[in-house]
C-alpha cells in the first residue's frame, strides 16, 4: 500500500504522491446529496444542543473524541462533540487547523501516516489540507505518507469531515460580516503501534496540538461486542473479583466502556493501557487515543497547555440481551482548556 518510505523521501510530499481525496463513502455511510446531508447533520446538532449541559464560557474547546460509524448509528452521538468545534470556531474567528487522529482498519501500519491529499471532498464543500504541519511532521522522519487508496478506503477519518465542514459553515454564518475564519485539516492515521511508540508519537505531536490555532479530533468507536467481532464477554475477568452483577449483556458493555472513559478522562495513558490489557475492550481507536493522552501529558509537563476531558454522550447501536446479537458503542468527549 506504499505506506513505507525512506527518511529522505519523508522530508516533503513528492508531487507525484499528492492527490485529491474523494468522499469515498458518501452515498453509503452517509448521504451524498448536499441538501439531504446538511439536513441530517442539522437535525443531529439541534437535538444535541438541546440536551447539552451549560459549560463555563471561559473554558475554550481544544478537541473532541468522536465516533465514526455510519451517521444513522453514530451521528447523534458525534453531534454532541461537534457543537464544541463550532464554539471554538466562533471564539477564535481566525484561521484554524483541525487535526484528525484516526485509526487504520484496512491496512497494517506500524507507525503514523499523514494524508497526502491537497484537498478533501465532502458533499458540503471541499476542505483544504494543511501542508506546513504535514511537512513539519515528515521532517522528523517518523511519519510516512498515505497513498490515495489507503486514505480513501479508511472511513474513520472520513466520517469526521462532513461534520467539520458543517459546523465551520454554521460558524461562518453566525459570525456574519465580522467573520475572519478559515479552515484547513490534516488527517493523521495511527497504526497498530506499541506502547513506547504511542508515547513517542505523543511527544512529537504535543507542541503542535497545543498551538492555539489547532483543534484535535480523535476518531474512535468504543466496544465492538459480538461473535462477528471475536469479542463476547458478559462479565469482568474473574481475577478482578468485581462484585457488581449485570442482568443484561448490554449493562456489562456499558459498565466496561464507562470504566475506559474514566481512564481517558483521568489523562493517565498508563492506566488506560492497563485497562485495555485487562479487559481487551475492542476500542478501535485505542492507539490514537493513547497517542493523544501522551501528547496532553507532555504538554502539561512542559507548561504548554492544561486541559480537562469530559464525556458528554454515550450510546450503543443496540442493547444486547442474547449471545447471538452484536453491538457497537459510541461516545463523545469534549476537551477544554483550564
Amino acid at each position: 500500500m506504499g505506506l513505507k518510505e525512506s527518511r529522505a523521501d519523508q522530508m516533503k510530499v513528492p508531487s507525484n504522491k499528492l492527490y485529491f481525496r474523494r468522499a469515498y463513502h458518501a452515498g453509503s455511510w452517509y448521504e451524498d446529496e448536499t441538501h439531504a446531508l446538511n439536513q441530517t447533520l442539522e437535525r443531529f446538532l439541534i437535538s444535541a444542543n438541546a440536551n447539552i449541559e451549560p459549560v463555563q464560557q471561559e473554558k475554550i474547546p481544544r478537541g473532541i473524541i468522536s465516533p465514526h460509524a455510519g451517521f444513522r448509528y453514530s451521528g447523534p452521538t458525534a453531534a454532541y462533540g461537534f457543537q464544541s468545534l463550532k464554539e471554538a470556531f466562533i471564539k477564535r474567528n481566525s484561521p484554524m487547523i483541525v487535526i484528525v487522529l484516526h485509526p487504520s482498519h484496512h491496512v497494517y501500519l506500524d507507525r503514523c501516516a499523514v494524508s497526502g491529499a491537497t484537498s478533501i471532498q465532502t458533499p458540503l464543500g471541499d476542505i483544504p489540507v494543511n501542508n506546513s504541519i504535514r511537512e513539519e511532521l515528515l521532517q522528523t522522519g517518523e511519519f510516512t505518507i498515505m497513498t490515495k487508496e489507503t486514505d480513501e478506503k479508511e472511513h474513520s477519518g472520513e466520517m469526521q469531515y462532513p461534520f467539520i465542514q458543517k459546523v465551520f459553515l454554521d460558524a461562518k454564518e453566525s459570525l456574519g460580516n465580522d467573520c475572519n475564519l478559515s479552515l484547513q485539516v490534516l488527517p493523521i492515521m495511527v497504526g497498530a503501534i506499541e506502547t513506547e511508540q504511542e508515547q513517542n508519537f505523543g511527544k512529537l505531536l504535543s507542541p503542535i496540538l497545543a498551538r492555539s490555532d489547532v483543534f484535535t479530533v480523535v476518531s474512535s468507536d468504543f466496544c465492538h461486542w459480538g461473535r462477528r467481532f471475536g469479542y463476547a464477554p458478559t462479565h469482568p475477568p474473574d481475577q478482578l473479583n468485581v462484585t457488581q452483577s449485570f442482568k443484561e449483556i448490554h449493562e456489562y458493555i456499558e459498565w466496561m466502556d464507562h470504566l475506559g472513559m474514566d481512564h481517558i478522562a483521568s489523562q493517565q495513558p498508563g492506566a488506560f493501557a492497563s485497562y485495555i490489557r485487562t479487559y481487551q475492550n475492542t476500542i478501535c481507536g485505542r492507539h490514537n487515543i493513547a497517542v493523544y493522552l501522551h501528547a496532553l501529558q507532555e504538554s502539561k509537563s512542559n507548561g504548554l497547555e492544561n486541559v480537562e476531558i469530559s464525556f458528554v454522550k454515550y450510546a450503543q447501536s443496540s442493547q444486547v440481551k442474547h449471545p447471538e446479537e452484536s453491538s457497537v458503542s459510541y461516545a463523545s468527549a469534549v476537551i477544554r482548556k483550564i
